[in-house]
């Protein structure tokens, strides 16, 4: 019988933990000699002059500080692109692939096995976002990985992931997610063997909650219902290897010791988990579909205001009542473009074509919405109260436009009739 994790709750607040009773310092953060004799080390997630509402960073007290490794060598992993890579013609259309196959997880990682399936901006000029897919089947051991490019938000969609992290342990299941932040160390054991999820690589301006506006104090994803881990190390002794991404290139380094050493920290920079079964879902209770922003349940903001670098969307389960509504999205065309991503059951807009672990992609401007066969059900539907239950959708939905890879374009999970899903869109004009 393995002991429950036990967790710290809160969205960016400051937490304090030690595994060991006394190993945190009281009233300071870098004394002459730490409580036993542990190294202070500063990882900053934003510039030391950020406004205060803004900056993070966490104090961490540790057997042996992260600047103890080798030389770095160069690491090859050329699945992993970052930035989108405008040398791709991409025609303005809707596009989607079916869920990848997984032959050949059980031999890679979680790092061996990511694929870049779109990317937009520049991780240099610290903008713009990755759509990953992950398979993979082996656990890291000794093997652990940092990505200074930017902060990693992690989708499970089959298979859980025990995320050990330089500031404590997550365990996180489909239907909940993960926010990694840069710079944070940390690998991925697989307890269920062969898993497949989502990543949102941001390279841009860290996920926060968004603003709630006139919803008020309460609403949609509330920061006590994230849980950060609490301190623990590793006590064996012997090796790892680092794997870094830095600059969109990969280097690997040894260490004599475990980069999860960390005894006790403090600070406001953490990993955090949230099960999206408590996202706090509105909508409309008269008529018309609101717009899918009252689904943002983390947000990274650009230098425009209301314009965002990503959006973290989600479509859970949910009731839907209004009445004389064309209840599904309606057809349209926008400024920010959608990545979406569905871990279980049927999405309302598709309830054919978009499978769990599949993906969708309509760039800005890119007209989508209903396909045939929804439409034609939701115009005829008795408008009954309808609760959408056992499904769980996604948006990665970005400002800039997203690139796919040529390993993306080329996959035979590529659909290549997708378009024909609205071909039966006929004119129905009754001239009156």
């Amino acid at each position: 019988m393995t002991t429950p994790l036990a967790y710290q709750t809160g969205f960016g607040n400051e937490y304090a933990t030690e595994a060991v009773p006394g190993a945190l310092p009281q009233g300071r953060n870098s004394p002459q000699r730490a409580p036993l004799d542990l190294y202070p080390e500063l990882i900053s997630g934003t510039a030391f002059t950020a406004p205060r509402h803004e900056n993070r960073r966490t104090w961490m007290y540790r057997r042996q500080p992260s600047v103890v490794s080798g030389r770095y060598q160069p690491y090859a992993q050329s699945s992993w692109q970052t930035g989108g890579d405008r040398s791709v013609p991409l025609p303005p259309e809707p596009m989607r692939w079916h869920p990848m196959p997984m032959d050949g997880a059980e031999q890679v990682d979680f790092i061996d096995g990511m694929q870049t399936l779109a990317a937009n901006g520049d991780a240099e000029a610290q903008c713009g976002i990755g759509a990953l897919i992950y398979i993979a089947g082996r656990s890291m051991e000794r093997r652990a990985f940092v990505n200074a490019d930017g902060e990693m938000l992690l989708v499970p969609q089959q298979g859980r992931l025990v995320l050990t992290t330089e500031m404590g342990v997550l365990e996180v299941k489909p239907g909940e997610i993960a926010l990694v932040p840069r710079g944070v160390v940390f690998k991925v054991g697989l307890p269920d063997g062969v898993s497949r999820g989502y990543v949102c690589e941001n390279y841009g301006a860290q996920f926060r909650l968004p603003e709630l506006g006139p919803i008020g104090s309460n609403g949609l994803a509330n920061a006590r219902d994230f849980q950060a881990p609490v301190a623990a190390f590793e006590t064996e002794d012997g090796g790892y290897e680092l794997v870094k991404k830095a600059g969109g290139r990969f280097w690997r380094a040894p260490t004599s010791h475990s980069p999860f050493n960390v005894v006790a920290w403090h600070g406001n920079l953490s990993p955090v988990k949230y099960d999206t079964a408590r996202f706090m879902t509105i909508g409309s209770i008269s008529f018309d579909h609101p717009d899918p922003s009252i689904f943002t349940v983390l947000t990274s903001p650009s230098d425009t205001p209301g314009t965002a670098n990503c959006d973290f969307v989600i479509f859970p389960p949910r009731w839907l009542v209004m009445e004389d509504t064309f209840r599904p999205p309606w057809y349209h065309r926008n400024l920010m473009s959608e990545f979406m991503g569905l871990v279980y059951g049927e999405y309302d807009a598709k309830p054919g074509g978009f499978k769990p672990g599949g993906a969708s992609l309509h760039n800005c401007m890119v007209p989508h919405g209903p396909d045939e066969e929804a439409f034609t059900k939701a115009s005829n539907a008795d408008l009954k109260p309808q609760k959408l239950d056992n499904t769980l959708a996604f948006m990665f939905e970005s400002r800039y436009r997203f690139l796919p890879t040529q390993w993306a374009l080329s996959s035979n999970s590529l659909d290549q009739e997708y378009a024909d899903c609205w071909a039966g869109l006929k004119d129905q004009f009754k001239k009156s």
